[in-house]
């Protein structure tokens, strides 16, 4: 029986059949690379899908931002119901790195706010690697960078079977070896309890239940799951596998041989400060790691403990970490690699280790962290692109390094939906913001929406402000707006409470709005990255959702970059029309339903409505932590982090009285 099982109503059309077929022979007969040129709209998700389930290999899809991630793991949980699939992205809700500035003597320390949700998630993600073979993992730039050893996470687990006998000191102090803290009043995912011969236990990677485990003497009687929040018993248990509460978790025989290294490491650096006289750094140096060396032995962690991560996974200098793909060769020997928006996200990964590594640099330096924390890092390109056994590059516009690399590229011109590519017209940017007002009058008539894309931020404010000013409903997007805001901003531009979005370069990957049937690129004849052949083709491709797209592009000349959209545009646009004649297919505008109660109940309310909780008795409060709680996992579920992350601190006050 099939690992992986994909849930479809849809069957592959257009040239999805070829293509899946393309990727699945060329995967198949063992080949590293192999790319997906898929037109915006074509159904480029679901031929991926279709990939996995053809070649039966876990898979790792990684993309460039958070927000395509996000996308990209709500449609593979629709597509595979019954298998595991993972979302991997950091832990942070924001995050400071630590930094020096040797030019005005400043110390930034680093700040951070952890979702504990993600982090859940995170967890989550390696427990599946390490006990399931059909696992999907939906990861950002996250995955490149360093973890603890699989094997050390494998290593370090506490299996209990009904009928065995287990010590019970020894369990709990297990327990308290794998990160799990002892915690009878607020139970919570990472603590576990004791009531007498009941132990109670929450995986730091469950969701809603804990495992109750029952003794009889030593003996186990019975192993259940039961919900956290009713005590509800929901599934009686054979045996059940616990996993570490950190990934960066080590045996205690491995945390002692990394204690006397990182002291040997440190008296060398030391003397190396003394030689040069340099007793500012000398005495920094030893404050800090001397710190750290006694939180280690008393507790096994300390805060940046992944600065030390060489000498946790007994890695040599310079030698490549640790990173989620270590976790699927582990328990994998063969899997798949995929790259969505392939020309943004390769070119990110390749950024990632020389900005980190500037950084650390200085901080090693000055005597703030010992040289071996430049080997807590990200992958190098090199290390990245030559690991995995398969790789799968997605991308509207690959680059000439997916092009070169791979065996074969698979082509995805023709949309399941019959959804031509929209026609382009080159209009004189001499009056283009007053030409462009009269085009967007009829077509904000019908209903439709419009997107513009400029040059600056400056522009966006203004051109906003000027056509607001002449009775339309405009807003603009920049980098400006967080990931939060620029998500309301898409979803009322869908419910139709504006019509005109202004935006920069935002408005190309991962935007999906069938509502846009005009593309307007103002000063589209200022080459630059902006205007690039791929930023024009993928803005051009916001277009091509609706029936009645079309994109204008303003300009004085045809620059080379316009030149090769228009002609790519009209070659695809010659086979998409000659497909829908042949199999008389009448192009219909994408539909795509708008979840208008994407709104979790206000719970904040029941905080705001108790502001005086010191002075409510304890049980009351539990009660609230509860209420808070079952909120909170409803929003998580449906994809609102920012809306549990904002539950989660209301609950961590309460918690705090």
């Amino acid at each position: 029986m099939p690992k992986f099982r994909l849930s479809s109503p849809y069957q592959p059309s257009g040239d999805q059949p070829k293509a899946i077929e393309t990727l699945v022979d060329s995967i198949e007969k063992g080949n590293r690379y192999q790319t997906l040129l898929g037109v915006t709209g074509s159904g480029k998700t679901y031929t991926m899908a279709k990939v996995i389930e053809a070649t039966q290999k876990p898979t790792l899809i990684m993309t460039h931002n958070k927000t395509l991630a996000a996308q990209l793991y709500s449609e593979f949980k629709t597509f595979f119901p019954d298998n595991h699939v993972e979302y991997f992205i950091s832990y942070y809700d924001y995050y400071q790195p630590e930094a020096y500035i040797p030019r005005q003597d400043l110390f930034i320390e680093k700040d951070s706010s952890i979702n504990e949700e993600l982090e859940r998630l995170r967890l989550s993600t390696t427990a599946s690697l390490l006990s399931h073979n059909d696992v999907i993992v939906i990861a950002s730039v996250s995955a490149n960078y360093g973890l603890g050893s699989p094997e050390d996470y494998k290593s370090i687990v506490q299996k209990l079977i009904v009928g065995e006998e287990y010590a019970q000191r020894a369990l709990l102090l297990k327990l308290v070896e794998m990160g799990y803290k002892r915690n009878d009043e607020f139970f919570d995912r990472g603590d576990f309890r004791v009531n007498g011969e009941v132990i109670d236990i929450y995986p730091a990677y469950n969701e809603e239940f804990a495992i109750r485990v029952e003794f009889f003497g030593d003996e186990i009687e019975d192993i259940y799951s039961f919900n956290t929040l009713t005590n509800e018993k929901i599934e009686y248990l054979k045996e059940a596998t616990i996993y570490s509460a950190n990934q960066f978790i080590v045996s205690k025989e491995k945390l002692a041989i990394a204690v006397k290294s990182i002291e040997q490491e440190l008296g060398e650096r030391l003397s190396y400060y003394k030689e040069q006289n340099r007793m500012v750094e000398h005495n920094r140096l030893k404050q800090r790691v001397e710190f750290d060396l006694e939180m280690i032995e008393a507790t096994g962690m300390c805060k940046g403990i992944e600065n030390y991560s060489r000498h946790l996974t007994q890695k040599a200098e310079g030698e490549t970490p640790f990173t989620m793909m270590d976790y699927f060769e582990t328990m994998h020997d063969d899997y798949l690699v995929m790259v969505d928006e392939s020309h943004v996200s390769l070119s990110q990964f390749r950024g990632m280790y020389a900005g980190d590594r500037s950084r650390k640099e200085v901080l090693v330096e000055h005597g703030f962290r010992l040289p071996s924390a430049l080997d807590n890092r990200p992958l190098m390109f090199d290390e990245y692109i030559n690991k995995p056994p398969h790789f799968l590059f997605v991308s509207a516009t690959p680059k000439e390094l997916e092009l070169e690399l791979s065996s074969v590229v698979a082509e995805q011109v023709v949309r399941p939906t019959g959804l031509i590519d929209p026609p382009i017209e080159v209009i004189s940017s001499t009056y283009q913001v007053e030409n462009l007002y009269d085009r967007m009058k009829p077509i904000i008539e019908k209903g439709e929406r419009v997107l513009i894309t400029v040059l600056t931020k400056k522009m966006a404010e203004e051109l906003t402000t000027y056509y607001n000013d002449l009775g339309l409903k405009v807003r603009y997007m920049h980098s400006d707006l967080d990931a939060i805001e620029r998500n309301q901003v898409i979803r009322s531009l869908r419910l139709g409470e504006f019509d005109v979005l202004v935006g920069i370069n935002l408005l190309r990957e991962g935007l999906d709005l069938p509502e846009v049937s005009l593309v307007a690129i103002l000063d589209a004849d200022k080459e630059g990255f902006l205007r690039s052949t791929t930023a024009l083709i993928q803005t051009a491709g916001r277009g091509a959702r609706n029936v009645n797209g079309r994109v204008l592009m303003y300009a004085n000349k045809i620059t080379n970059s316009m030149r090769e959209t228009i002609e790519i545009t009209e070659q695809r646009r010659k086979k998409q029309i000659a497909y829908n004649k042949k199999h008389g297919i009448t192009p219909k505008t994408t539909i795509r339903e708008l979840d208008t109660d994407l709104k979790v109940e206000d719970s904040g309310e029941i905080y705001n409505k108790k502001s005086k909780l010191d002075k409510i008795p304890k049980s009351e409060r539990q009660k609230i932590i509860k209420e808070l709680k079952a909120k909170m996992l409803v929003a998580s579920k449906n994809l609102e982090f920012e809306e549990a992350a904002r539950l989660r601190d209301q609950i961590a006050k309460i918690k705090k009285l």
